[in-house]
């Protein structure tokens, strides 16, 4: 299936190299706005809570858009988009780093004895702290050395850990968001990271079902 055009599937390397620094430069947009308003005093009467949700909302979006790529390059036949999703998923971390950092720093000032027992005590801490730690491995295995090292199928099965780490995302925003009976967002998350790894499910079935046979395995015949 190849919906788009054929001139949006064959770019160029040179456009695609431009696409990669335009999509950092998106990514990167969040980020400065907040200085912006952090330096202008527009981050509203609880800046806490404003920078909170906005690195939190964004490090899901950016986790989201990841996990789309190899759907959307399915679709669309726009192989180049794989060139984005190391840099957009580095991106996503990133943010789930400064969201985590303004926990432990802003709302806890580094008392670890303080931020155990809210990771104990709270699911939906614990669930994002969760995510964070299984988020560390791909991070740090992210540039192409580490890929060489640990051999492509060893790091494609490092990297499904994907996979548990977006669904654990959509959860803690879900049970943040439902103590403020705001769902309507969460469950819209839930919707598309459902559809998205239903399709990869269904995508992984026929490629087995049209896989060759293995040799000396005799077709089966009707009686």
């Amino acid at each position: 299936m190849q919906l788009a055009p054929a001139i949006l599937r064959n770019l160029a390397p040179r456009t695609v190299k431009v696409l990669w620094w335009v999509f950092l430069a998106l990514a990167c947009v969040p980020l400065a706005r907040l200085v912006a308003l952090g330096f202008s005093g527009g981050l509203g009467a609880n800046p806490l809570e404003f920078i909170t949700h906005s690195t939190g909302d964004w490090t899901l979006y950016l986790f989201c858009i990841t996990l789309a790529v190899t759907p959307l390059r399915k679709i669309t036949g726009m192989n180049w988009l794989l060139k984005m999703r190391r840099m957009l998923g580095l991106m996503a971390f990133f943010y789930l780093s400064l969201h985590f950092t303004t926990f432990i720093w802003f709302d806890h000032f580094f008392d670890l004895g303080e931020i155990w027992k809210d990771i104990v005590k709270r699911p939906f801490i614990t669930v994002g702290a969760s995510a964070l730690l299984l988020t560390i491995p791909l991070a740090a295995t992210s540039t192409n050395g580490m890929v060489r090292r640990l051999g492509g199928k060893r790091w494609q099965a490092l990297h499904r850990l994907i996979y548990l780490i977006v669904p654990l995302g959509v959860l803690h925003y879900w049970w943040d968001k439902a103590g403020k009976n705001l769902i309507a967002q969460p469950l819209l998350f839930a919707v598309l990271v459902g559809v998205m790894l239903a399709l990869r499910l269904l995508w992984r079935q026929a490629k087995k079902e049209k896989a060759p046979a293995p040799s000396g395995t005799l077709p089966a015949t009707r009686p």
